[in-house]
């Protein structure tokens, strides 16, 4: 019967808490709901408070202050890099007048090579031109000579063909005044 009667009390127990509905809207619990509500909410401010919070306190104080070394780290890497830009253009110009320079003087170096090659050939050029027209009054010469005895020696072959017999002093005076003209 034992049996039964732990039946039977579990089933008056079933029908009881059926008829009380669901424990947490019963009256009769508030207070000990509350209470322990309480105590739960003391708890869990305790350990945010104490533990939590200032951990994630801790945390953001320290991303505030590595984003706030990163901008400023941020910041004079711009101010170098703008300095180094600086730099770079000044040394740009710098190199670029230099260059400048070297090819003026490159330059001049060539247009003094070029007026001495000039000069060199010039004196070059007059020199064979006074050669040629040494040359050229030599044959002049050579050519007055050589027209000069043919125009004698036709002159001498002329009159003995003619039939007459030519002085050589009268065919050279014939001869010279015709030359001249």
């Amino acid at each position: 019967m034992a049996t039964e009667t732990t039946a039977t009390d579990v089933a008056h127990g079933a029908a009881k808490t059926a008829e009380a509905g669901m424990p947490q809207l019963d009256f009769s619990t508030f207070p000990n709901q509350i209470f322990w509500l309480l105590v739960t909410l003391v708890v869990i401010y305790l350990v945010l408070s104490r533990v939590a919070l200032p951990r994630i306190g801790g945390v953001l104080a320290e991303r505030k202050g590595t984003i706030t070394n990163d901008l400023a780290a941020a910041e004079e890497l711009k101010q170098s890099a703008v300095g180094a830009e600086k730099a770079y253009n000044d040394a740009l110009v710098a190199a670029r007048a230099e260059a400048a320079k070297i090819v003026a003087a490159a330059k001049a170096d060539i247009q003094k090579d070029l007026d001495k090659a000039l000069a060199k050939a010039d004196a070059e050029i007059a020199a064979k031109s006074a050669e040629s027209e040494k040359r050229i009054g030599e044959i002049r010469a050579g050519a007055m000579d050589a027209v000069t005895e043919v125009a004698r020696d036709t002159a001498k072959e002329l009159v003995a063909v003619l039939g007459g017999k030519a002085d050589a002093k009268a065919v050279t005076a014939a001869v010279t005044a015709a030359l001249k003209g």
